[in-house]
């Protein structure tokens, strides 16, 4: 626990402690009258006299400036360290627990520094495990005790976190406002970009491709590619071109998508992101299927790696549900909607804590292998649950989709006024 001394009052103790005069501990570098002065708190020593009377004093630096024991501060960064490795191998409820004890130390408050590492990870042990308001929340306060000026790229990995946890909740206009004011924040003094800058305009792509905005996604994705491809560094590539194919495949344009996300996943062995990997491959999964559905099988053995690989990284329930979700389309377009439906339901019960786009395409996927089973009343029941949280999230396009889908279930069913309310409703989506 750090104690309440100031400075100067440990530099006394300490002194006191060792039977030392003022003469003694100032000799030869230091005059008497200047140790009188720091210790009583009439002087602020630079950071190398600081070092200089604790290699005197024989005790840390840190002590001095922060009152916290070198055991103490030894056993934060034990328990610090744990925690990294329980969140990169997928151990997130142990992480999470690690973080929160290193964020409940008294000694906190003196180590800014650990302080803000603790914070951070634990705001993404927190979303791994679906806690994504309380996510939010640290994100949040980590943000606050930053800036892009002090450090650019930290600043946008935090925002990057924060607008994908946003995104994940649903809020698809507070996602793309968090990342764009961000963005604006590290470009309007005309610097370089980064591989960390790219990571969060794709962030803010992936959105406006889940709200289904062509237009705008279609330029973003241009912009990305061409700042990645100046930059030519392989994580930034991979990100670029990754969610490019997604814009793609947003376009109906199956095989433009199909070769983007194969450039990205030819950069797979020159990037050490475990987590972003298995996302790619879920993602490359789904529009190899989109452009050849006769490649299902393929895709699916894709998949199955792609799980493995979230099993053993700091993936989320998200990244999990959206891997079981793409496992369903395959199964769908194998002719298997029983396997298709079980692993659309586990998706579902996944994501149980988020209202996100996530959600809504295992509800979507769930209600199609329902109507194949021939149980259409639980189709059309998921379907509208789907389209209730497109609609919240303003996922305009892909609402009407769904929309359009529950209209044609509604016909089979013998209920034409309800048929026709959902087409009406498809249109409206559409601004039709």
């Amino acid at each position: 626990m750090p104690s309440q001394e100031s400075l100067g009052e440990r530099i006394r103790n300490l002194r006191l402690r060792r039977n030392m005069s003022q003469a003694q501990l100032a000799w030869p570098e230091l005059s008497d009258s200047y140790v009188s002065l720091i210790e009583s708190g009439k002087r602020t020593p630079a950071p190398s006299m600081v070092a200089l009377l604790a290699r005197k004093l024989d005790c840390s630096a840190a002590y001095l400036t922060t009152g916290v024991t070198e055991e103490a501060m030894t056993g934060l960064q034990e328990t610090l360290r744990y925690a990294r490795i329980a969140l990169e191998n997928g151990a997130t409820d142990e992480a999470r627990t690690c973080f929160a004890e290193v964020l409940a130390h008294p000694a906190l408050a003196d180590l800014p520094a650990l302080a803000h590492e603790a914070r951070w990870g634990h705001a993404l042990a927190l979303e791994a495990t679906g806690a994504l308001e309380e996510s939010i929340a640290e994100l949040e306060h980590a943000i606050a005790l930053t800036s892009p000026q002090a450090d650019p790229d930290h600043w946008a990995e935090l925002h990057t976190a924060l607008s994908r946890c946003l995104r994940e909740q649903g809020d698809l206009a507070a996602s793309i406002s968090a990342g764009e004011h961000a963005l604006e924040q590290l470009t309007q003094g005309g610097g370089q970009w980064s591989d960390a800058m790219v990571m969060l305009g794709s962030t803010i792509l992936c959105a406006y491709y889940y709200r289904g905005d062509l237009a705008y996604s279609s330029q973003l994705a241009q912009a990305l590619i061409e700042r990645a491809e100046a930059i030519g560094t392989p994580r930034a590539l991979m990100a670029a071109y990754w969610n490019a194919g997604l814009v793609a495949e947003l376009r109906g344009e199956f095989e433009a998508g199909l070769k983007l996300a194969e450039r990205a996943i030819a950069l797979l062995g020159e990037v050490d992101d475990p987590r972003n990997l298995s996302r790619l491959r879920t993602a490359y999964a789904w529009l190899l299927m989109t452009a050849r559905p006769e490649r299902a099988e393929e895709a699916q053995q894709v998949l199955f790696k792609a799980e493995r690989e979230l099993d053993s990284s700091s993936a989320s329930t998200v990244d999990a549900a959206w891997c079981l979700t793409i496992q369903a389309r395959a199964e769908m377009a194998l002719n298997r909607p029983l396997e298709a439906a079980v692993l659309a339901k586990r998706a579902a019960e996944l994501l149980k804590e988020t209202a996100g786009h996530a959600i809504a395409q295992a509800y979507t996927v769930l209600g199609e292998a329902y109507e194949r089973l021939g149980r259409r009343e639980e189709a059309m029941d998921v379907l509208s649950q789907a389209v209730e949280y497109l609609e919240k999230m303003e996922a305009h396009r892909p609402a009407a989709r769904t929309w359009f889908d529950l209209a044609e279930l509604l016909g089979a069913a013998g209920r034409p006024d309800g048929q026709k309310a959902a087409f009406q409703r498809a249109l409206s989506c559409m601004n039709l």
